[in-house]
This record gives structure tokens, sequence and C-alpha cells, in this order.
């Protein structure tokens, strides 16, 4: 039987980040940090150590983050997501997104949180996301399109192959990715010693 297309907004929850007017402002010692575009990584996930501590203004309770949320960058060329890990939980702090991320949360048991991150990264949405960016210098898409993007969600079980497929494949990328930063580092130890003369006979 072939499955039917949904929209995101029927298998998830999407909120914007939080409103902060102008620049986030930076109080040290706070036990709220704020997660930047300069904070997350495609390969890493959430950089938390780098996460400014800031104070929230608003009277409205904020959306703070939760594990397995995901956040999706709603400006610039290329709209990725990453995932809150259980990694928040050991910084001790409560957590917010920048305005320029949108929040999204499965509303539904039968969706994996790490199965949506990885389809919403995906060429199909990454394409969708593409043709339907507003903006000429910097690219972003509205909450309206981010809503309608269309998912298909299989069987609980492809969702945890596909997921573990996946994880394997970003640990064989890291592993690629430390052998040609070791090769590099020898080949410019070797360069040096040559231009020192240290590699002269």
């Amino acid at each position: 039987m072939k499955r039917k297309h949904l929209k995101l907004k029927q298998i998830a929850t999407i909120n914007a980040g939080y409103p902060f007017r102008g620049r986030i402002p930076e109080v040290k010692g706070s036990d709220v940090v704020a997660v930047q575009m300069k904070d997350v990584s495609l390969t890493e996930g959430i950089l938390w150590s780098g996460c400014i501590e800031t104070e929230l203004a608003g009277k409205r309770e904020p959306d703070y983050l939760t594990t397995g949320d995901i956040l999706l960058a709603a400006r610039g060329s290329h709209n990725y997501a990453v995932q809150v890990d259980d990694s928040l939980l050991s910084t001790g702090k409560r957590a917010v997104a920048a305005p320029h991320f949108f929040m999204i949360s499965p509303k539904r048991d039968n969706i994996l949180p790490e199965f949506l991150l990885w389809l919403l990264n995906q060429a199909p949405a990454q394409r969708y996301f593409e043709q339907n960016a507003e903006g000429t210098l910097t690219k972003s898409i509205r909450r309206s399109v981010l809503e309608d993007t269309p998912v298909l969600v299989p069987p609980v079980e492809k969702q945890q192959a596909i997921v573990a497929m996946a994880n394997t494949l970003r640990e064989e990328y890291k592993l690629i990715q430390k052998l040609i930063s070791n090769g590099e580092r020898m080949m410019n130890t070797v360069a040096k010693d040559l231009f020192d003369n240290k590699g002269a006979r």
C-alpha cells in the first residue's frame, strides 16, 4: 500500500525562536543560554559551550528547548536542521533558540525525532526550501512554507533502520575528516622541515 505525503504541520508543532529585540544581550552567570547560528553544526549538532548566557525580558513564558526538539535555520542559503540532544541536560541551563531558528517538535508517538531530523536534511526537503525561499541577498523561509513541507512517514521499524544507517554514515564521515586532518598536519610538518632544512641531506 502506497503511503501518502503529509504536511509537516500535521505531524509536528512548529514555533519561532525567542523574539529578542536587536542584539542578544550577554548576562554572565544567567541560567539561560541562547542558541545562535554560530553555535550549530550539521555534523556536530549544537555546541553548547559556545552559547551565550542571556536574560529574557519578555513577560510571556518562553518556549524552552527540550531534548528531541529540532532547530531549523530559517535564514541563509542552507536551511539545515540540528537536534537538541541529551547534552543539554548536562549544561544545567535552560535554553532558547535565537529568532532565526524554527523549533520543531514531533507530536506523534510514531515519529522518531532523529528520523524527522534526517528527513529535513535530505535533498527533497532542502530542494523544497530552496524553491520556496524569499529574499535576494539573504534567503529566508516563512513559517507557513515550513508548515507545508511534504513529508512521508514510514513505520517506526523502518525509521529506526534509516536512523541507524545515518548514524553509521555520520561516524564514518567524522573518521574520514579526522584522517584527512591528520594527513594534512603531517604534510605541513614535512613541508616546514624542508623549508627549515631539517629534511635536507
